[in-house]
This record gives C-alpha cells, structure tokens and sequence, in this order.
C-alpha cells in the first residue's frame, strides 16, 4: 500500500493502478471505462512510459480514508475487484506493471515524477515480462477426503473395550493425517520438474488461509509461475493428472493472469500490496 499523503491536498488525488509502455493503446482500449468510485481511467505520460490513473476521493484515498477502507472488509473487496480487474483489462491489451493495491499519489505531476525516477527499472521489467501470463499451482491436502477414498479405515470399529476402540480409531486418524500430508508434499516436488522447461520464473506465496481458502482441504501450496502466454496451455498439460491416483491430495491450476506476483511496483518517496 503506497499513499502520499498531504494535509493541504485537494478534493481528489490520482491513484495508479499499472505501467506499460507510451505508444502502448491503453488509453483508446480503456476508454469509457470506470475506475475506482466510477472515475473514468486515463494515462499520465513521463518520458517512454504511461500510467494507467483515474481520480479518487482525498477523503477516502488519504492516509486515514485507506486506513477505513482497510478495516472494511466490504468495501476492501470492492476496492480490491475493481483495482484487479482494470489491470486485468489493460493487460489483454498491453504488457503492464501491475501496481499494489492503493498506490496514491497527490496529483498527476507526481505521477510524472515517479515515473521519471524508475523509467529504466519499469522498461527493463516490461521488457522481461512482455508477451508472459501469471499462471498459479495451489496444492491442497484433506486427510478427510483421503479417509473417504481409502475405504473409511479410520471409522472402523476394532475389537475389545469402548475406549481401546477409541485409541486405535484416533491412532489411525493420525496416521491419515500424516500420510495425506506426506502425499501432498511428494506431489508439490514434482511440480518444478514438470514444468521446468516451461515456465520462466517461480515465487512461492504464503498458502491461502481463512476467508481466503474458500475450497476444501488445506492450501500447502500457493505458487506462482511465469509463462509465455503460448506456452500456458502447455503448462497446464504437464501438470494434469499430477494427483489423480493421490487421495486427499488436489492440484489447482489458476489463471493466466498479468503477472503481479512477477512485477516490482514503486514505493512512495513519502508516505508509507498485490
């Protein structure tokens, strides 16, 4: 989250969602389009290269409005889907920079000036990122599912006193637990080799938790490749059936999307993500 921030600011600040090339058809492509708080988008040029901008709110975009915004989750997931969305957009059109979330400046001269400052940074990562999508692997293990699969064998009922029973029904729940898992990680080691001659780069995030693992079992991988957006659907290829004969364990193949998790957006010179 990038704001500068300034007491004297106006009624409205520019806020930057991504970066590409000037020369690049952003603006007659997004044209009509609305933005955050139905502002409509527009580019602010600096040397060789554009940013994709429309008009926020000071009220809402300043450091306390971003604060309020942050501790809503609905109107953070409203920010959150129109702010992807619009990147989402500009990419089908152009190679861009994605920008993190709430990147907000005072007004479009300082837009300018950042982009001045980061021209050659911004060009030579457009320039690796050009003509690549954001493909995901998200690996999920559900000893649950395994149990289900494998015929119940930590449901059965064994011989002997109600609670002998119980020790060897929670002793074989154990070792579902750790046999899924162990499962689940021999089937991620296989994922780079698969894909090793396909994608360009790899980052591992954080696996999803919470609100955010909305499908069943848990996420033990969260990955994102880089991958020429010819080669996705081959990319996709080398990894189905990756875990069909696993129980417990599923492997999620995710976008293409433009490349967040490979593009370095710009701090703020003042003032304080994806």
């Amino acid at each position: 989250m990038t704001a500068e921030v300034d007491p004297a600011t106006g009624p409205e600040m520019s806020y930057v969602y991504a970066v590409s090339r000037a020369g690049a058809p952003l603006e007659a492509a997004l044209a009509g389009r609305p933005g955050l708080e139905g502002s409509p988008l527009r580019t602010v040029r600096a040397g060789d290269l554009v940013a994709l901008v429309s008009s926020v709110p000071s009220a809402s975009y300043g450091t306390e409005g971003v604060k309020a915004q942050m501790e809503d989750l609905g109107r953070l997931e409203v920010l959150a889907r129109t702010h992807h969305a619009v990147v989402e957009a500009a990419y089908e059109h152009a190679a861009v920079l994605p920008m993190r979330l709430v990147t907000v400046y005072l007004d479009d001269g300082r837009v300018q000036d950042m982009l001045g400052a980061r021209e050659a940074e911004f060009s030579a990562l457009l320039a690796r990122l050009e003509g690549h999508v954001e493909l995901g692997v998200k690996i999920y293990a559900d000893p649950r599912e395994a149990v289900s699969v494998g015929g119940g064998g930590a449901e059965a009922e064994a011989p002997g006193s109600p609670g002998r029973a119980y020790l060897q029904r929670r002793r074989a729940q154990q070792q579902n637990h750790r046999a899924t898992y162990r499962a689940a990680g021999s089937v991620a080691a296989e994922v780079p080799a698969r894909v090793a001659g396909i994608a360009r780069a790899h980052v591992t995030h954080r696996p999803q938790q919470g609100d955010l693992a909305q499908a069943a079992g848990e996420n033990i991988v969260n990955d994102a490749y880089l991958v020429q957006g010819t080669e996705a659907d081959a990319f996709r290829a080398a990894l189905t059936g990756l875990a069909d004969d696993v129980p417990g364990v599923r492997v999620e193949i995710t976008g293409p999307w433009a490349p967040y998790s490979f593009a370095t957006p710009p701090s703020a010179d003042s003032g304080d993500p994806r």
